[in-house]
C-alpha cells in the first residue's frame, strides 16, 4: 500500500524555522513528483512547492526564498525547509505524490503553527 508519513511540525516563533520530512512507501518514488501543500483555518488547500523526479522545483510566491524543497530518491523522503517563518505559514501541511494521469496520494498532514 502507498503510505505518505509527515513528521516534523510543532509550533515555532515567528523568524524560526522548522524542517519538515515526508518517508514515502509503496511507490517507486524516484519516478514520482512529490510537494507539499498546506491549508490554513478558512482557506483552501494551496500548493507551497513541489520537486519533481530529477530535481526541479516550483514554489508559491508566498515561500519563495523562505522554504526549500529537496528529496532524497536513495532515502524515499522529501523535506521541506522553512526559515523565516511568519504567522500565516500557520497551517495544516500535506505531503503528495503524483504520477501524470494517475491517482494523488496524501499524508495525513501534521500541523505547523507560528505563534509568539
Amino acid at each position: 500500500q502507498v503510505q505518505l508519513v509527515e513528521s516534523g511540525g510543532g509550533l515555532v516563533q515567528p523568524g524560526g524555522s522548522l524542517r519538515l520530512s515526508c518517508a514515502a512507501s509503496g511507490i517507486m518514488f524516484s519516478r514520482f513528483t512529490m510537494g507539499w501543500y498546506r491549508q490554513a483555518p478558512g482557506k483552501q488547500r494551496e500548493l507551497v512547492a513541489t520537486i519533481q523526479g530529477g530535481g526541479p522545483t516550483n514554489y508559491a510566491d508566498s515561500v519563495r526564498g523562505r522554504f526549500t524543497i529537496s528529496r532524497d530518491n536513495a532515502k524515499n523522503t522529501v523535506a521541506l525547509q522553512m526559515n523565516s517563518l511568519l504567522p500565516e505559514d500557520t497551517a495544516v501541511y500535506y505531503c503528495y505524490a503524483r504520477q501524470p494521469y494517475s491517482t494523488a496520494y496524501w499524508g495525513q498532514g501534521t500541523q505547523v503553527t507560528v505563534s509568539a
